[in-house]
């Protein structure tokens, strides 16, 4: 019987990739879930599994091809043996497979599937140590993505006998990350000791950053050879961050962007030193070192400033309808609903009334093309222990009150138990940020990107109004919107905020659709 291996789902947009390197040859033994070829896309490395165990009987698409999402690769002959084992293994590769004094056997721990464009984590926390004994799916530990934590289940019950990584190493999708001995009795601690981080590569340093593998049987893609050509660079100027230190397209484009920026951003370097400190202040002082998420929100966000033209207008809205819609329906809704009637709602709801009629904030550049969504993706920031996540409820424009209320107060609860999963934050067309739970009074957000607009609300504060001649007191709240001024004029994000402002002080004009 023979089985096909297809190019996997790559991502979002992305249609086609690149055979960058084949592992195995016609005729070779593999085994389930053996790592067949490495396919490069213009964003990330996908490796390709083999589905089965038997042996390759051809190879569809050469290295160097360029293939569309389930292209067929190759063929496999499926056998009812199971394949020898690899004979090319390294010596530490056999002792980790080993299985454990006392007998039974050996199962694999392996990082989980991370999310659409996530190569990789740094493991956290380790809640087990070498030798304690585990239940099927009780939890080992836990890994850090650039987004969302990940716990890992044991896949089965026994004996942790070795631990691959350290706490703080950085591991690729699909790296082993310990062994469990199903029957034995475990191996000591001394047997256990956890493998040094050169082992994978250098992946446990504290930048992160693979080492590089010198040896003549690393062959680099064929788009980083052709790409280093192009740019007139040798081999030994790039870090090569495929399989065994393998040099791949990204990487060759990394060291030409370095090279150019090197220059230009040493003396800016030189200018902004860290303030000197004295001394006595240093016993005081304390070094950590910043969480995966922390160093991805400080890169999206001076991304963000860096590419779009962002601007922000600001508006306030009188809350007195609002308020008093909510504090008359508030335990009819609760009691038939099952949910509490909060303001997010309403706020959804409006945004979504004023981006059909401003639909250029509700869009995204896309190289010299602008792309218009004609629906309504809607993230929630929400502010977690670990930093500021937005969840994203899809197809808002459908939802009503309730299933909004509800669906905010579901993606809340992930995010601030870290729960939250890849595509739970993606996707997202606008973003909503409520600084007022924190009791800021103004603020200028900072866009989502790609998005083209983030609307800001903040803190309900009574303050005297003049209406119809008379001044009175109302409880009011700024608005701002920022806005990316390259495809938004000042005119579409004005009348945007109008027209939230407009439905939020009277709620009827979103029954009515005005």
């Amino acid at each position: 019987m023979t089985s096909e291996v297809r190019v996997p789902t790559l991502g979002e947009s992305v249609t086609e990739a690149t055979v960058a390197t084949w592992f195995k040859k016609p005729g070779d033994a593999v085994a389930v879930d053996e790592m067949l070829c490495e396919l490069e896309t213009d964003k990330v490395t996908v490796e390709v599994p083999s589905p089965v165990a038997g042996t390759l009987a051809d190879i569809v698409a050469a290295e160097g091809e360029t293939v569309g999402v389930d292209a067929l690769l190759a063929n496999i002959s499926e056998s009812g043996d199971k394949p020898a084992a690899k004979e090319e293994k390294t010596a530490t590769e056999s002792k980790a497979e080993a299985p454990a004094s006392g007998g039974g056997d050996t199962v694999d721990v392996m990082v989980p599937t991370l999310g659409e464009s996530v190569t990789e984590a740094t493991i956290s926390t380790w809640f087990k140590k070498v030798g304690d004994k585990v239940e099927a799916d009780e939890m080992l530990c836990e890994l850090e993505t650039d987004k969302v934590s990940v716990e890992v289940p044991a896949p089965s019950a026994g004996t942790l006998t070795k631990i691959l990584f350290e706490e703080g190493s950085t591991v690729e999708a699909n790296a082993k990350l310990a062994i469990i001995s199903e029957g034995g009795s475990g191996a000591s601690a001394t047997e256990g000791t956890q493998e040094k981080t050169a082992q994978a590569g250098g992946k446990g340093d504290d930048k992160g950053a693979p080492s590089r593998s010198n040896s003549g049987d690393t062959e680099d893609a064929p788009s980083a050879k052709k790409a280093m050509a192009e740019a007139g660079i040798n081999r030994d100027q790039v870090t090569g961050t495929g399989r065994d230190g393998r040099v791949m397209k990204e990487d060759v484009a990394k060291a030409v962007t370095a090279g150019k920026s090197a220059p230009a951003s040493a003396p800016a370097a030189a200018a902004a030193p860290r303030a000197p400190s004295a001394p006595q202040d240093a016993s005081r002082e304390e070094r950590v070192k910043m969480t995966r998420l922390r160093q991805t929100i400080a890169r999206r966000l001076k991304d963000s400033q860096n590419t779009a033209a962002m601007l922000t207008t600001y508006n306030e809205v009188d809350m007195t309808e609002i308020m008093s819609l909510r504090d008359e329906y508030k335990d009819l809704f609760l009691k038939k609903h099952g949910v509490k009637l909060g303001f997010m709602s309403f706020f959804t709801k409006a945004c979504i009334h004023a981006l059909h009629e401003v639909p250029e904030v509700n869009a995204e550049i896309d190289g010299t093309d602008v792309v218009y969504k004609n629906y309504v993706n809607m993230g929630i920031a929400a502010g977690t222990p670990t930093g500021l996540v937005v969840p994203v409820i899809k197809d808002a424009q459908d939802m009503s009150f309730a299933t909004i209320e509800k669906s905010i107060a579901e993606m809340g609860a992930k995010a601030r138990d870290g729960k939250l999963s890849m595509a739970e934050m993606q996707g997202g067309t606008f973003t909503i940020s409520n600084g007022g739970v924190y009791g800021s009074l103004m603020s200028s957000p900072i866009l989502n990107p790609p998005q083209s607009g983030i609307l800001g609300m903040h803190k309900i504060q009574d303050r005297p109004m003049a209406i119809n001649g008379q001044v009175v007191i109302r409880p009011m709240m700024y608005l701002a919107l920022s806005y990316d001024h390259r495809i938004v004029d000042g005119k579409g994000a004005v009348t945007f905020l109008v027209r939230v402002k407009e439905a939020l002080e009277d709620p009827r004009r979103l029954l009515m659709d005005l």
